[in-house]
């Protein structure tokens, strides 16, 4: 973020670019993880892609009729900024280990909440500071559960076996 947000329908275009982007790539991980026959991460990204659809929703219900400007998604990638097909992502996903996963996941949630976090410290109106604040602390909900899935999760090259046991 270049310059200071400066209005609650600002921030909420930036909010809906980051949960979307979130939503997205949850899903495309769980996909992913059940190629690979690990039912146990797919279903917690499955989870995590749900909890972040949830998020987008109701930051699109809050917003209806509101206007709210346009972001570009390739402004909160997670990964590549190109086309879907593309080699690199193909790459990436035939490589990618659930811990890698959690992994990205992990720097994205810490990333959106700086994001929410530096606007809650720079807004001049206290309704966007309480505003960012909210949004800030549902990221951190977020960092807590990638950070306890990540503790559950082996290095690669571990016992898969003993991935998410509960």
């Amino acid at each position: 973020m270049s310059r200071t947000i400066d209005s609650p329908n600002e921030l909420y275009a930036h909010a809906i670019a980051l949960e979307r982007e979130a939503a997205e790539r949850y899903a495309e991980f769980a996909r992913r993880m059940d190629d690979l026959g690990n039912e146990a991460a797919a279903e917690v990204f499955t989870t995590l892609a749900r909890l972040e659809e949830e998020h987008l929703q109701t930051l699109l219900e809050r917003t209806q009729g509101v206007q709210v400007p346009e972001f570009l998604n390739e402004q909160y990638a997670w990964l590549d900024a190109g086309a879907p097909e593309t080699a690199a992502r193909e790459l990436v996903f035939r490589l990618l280990t659930a811990r890698q996963a959690l992994e990205i996941a992990l720097r994205a949630e810490r990333r959106a909440q700086a994001f929410f976090e530096k606007v809650m410290l720079t807004a001049d109106d206290p309704a966007l500071r309480t505003l960012a604040r909210e949004m800030a602390a549902e990221e951190g909900e977020h960092i807590g559960l990638v950070e306890r899935l990540l503790q559950r999760t082996p290095q690669p090259g571990l016992d898969s076996q003993m991935i998410f046991e509960r």
